[in-house]
């Protein structure tokens, strides 16, 4: 006697918290991608970006830029695990999420427009990861539950 295992079943709610998580996903790879070459920019170049005066969060612009290279390559590395619908991913996605907005707004004298940019695209990408369940995720390599 043969027994068959059902696949895992497609609901529009399911497909739809995929395609939110793979749309968090691509869009913190891109925050990163983004954040690594405005870090590399400000490491290399100072000259690119405005210089304010009495700034309360006054840094060197180096420092702003090794604060958004580790971000940046952070999201970068953690996109990967939400590509797998990993939890921990989802977790750490929104807290590196966050903390882009956090530096971001900090820098915001200095880029004003490109942080704009990043505090909205990370906005979408906390809306992302929250807005769903664990249990409507489709998980790519989950195995067949058997009756």
């Amino acid at each position: 006697m043969t027994t068959t295992h059902p696949g895992s079943t497609r609901t529009p709610l399911r497909e739809w918290a995929t395609g939110v998580t793979v749309f968090a996903a691509i869009m913190l790879m891109i925050g990163g991608i983004l954040d690594i070459m405005r870090g590399i920019a400000e490491i290399a170049d100072d000259d690119i970006f405005v210089a304010t005066r009495n700034y309360v969060f006054e840094f060197n612009l180096t420092a702003w830029g090794w604060i958004h290279l580790a971000l940046g390559a952070l999201a970068f590395i953690v996109s990967f695990g939400l590509f797998m619908a990993s939890t921990w991913a989802r977790v750490l996605g929104v807290g590196i999420a966050g903390l882009v907005i956090i530096s971001n707004f900090l820098s915001l004298p200095y880029y004003p427009v490109w942080s704009i940019v990043m505090i909205t695209i990370s906005g979408f990408i906390i809306w992302a990861l929250c807005a769903m369940r664990k249990d409507d995720a489709f998980v790519p390599f989950e195995s067949p539950t058997s009756r």
